[in-house]
């Protein structure tokens, strides 16, 4: 049984998973840094000096109502960016691999 177990995590496939949480966790932090140190302001330059960035109050008596749709769309802008990313640098260059590999096998 621990035979199959440390076959299971020696196996190609896992530590490639592992690398590519430690990267994708680093490249989050990245891109959330470029986000809201970039864009955010940017987008907040687009509300007023009295707001508190680009949104509006339900009860304007109330600042905690506050709806930030600046940072809704440096949520959504970061999510696209770490999703290219992903699929540019991991799924696009494996899906070539295998595509030659599996030219290689057949004859």
């Amino acid at each position: 049984m621990l035979k199959g177990f440390k076959d299971f995590i020696l196996r190609g496939n896992v530590i490639d998973l592992a690398v590519a949480v430690v990267i994708g966790a680093a490249f989050t932090a990245l891109i959330a840094a470029i986000t809201a140190n970039l864009i955010e302001p940017i987008l907040n330059a687009l509300g007023g000096v009295d707001t508190g960035g680009w949104g509006f109050y339900v009860n304007p008596d109330n600042p905690d109502t506050f709806i930030n749709i600046g940072a809704i769309i440096t949520a959504f802008i970061t999510f696209l960016i770490t999703a290219a990313v992903v699929y540019f640098v991991f799924i696009a260059p494996m899906k070539a691999i295998n595509v030659r590999l599996s030219a290689k096998k057949t004859p």
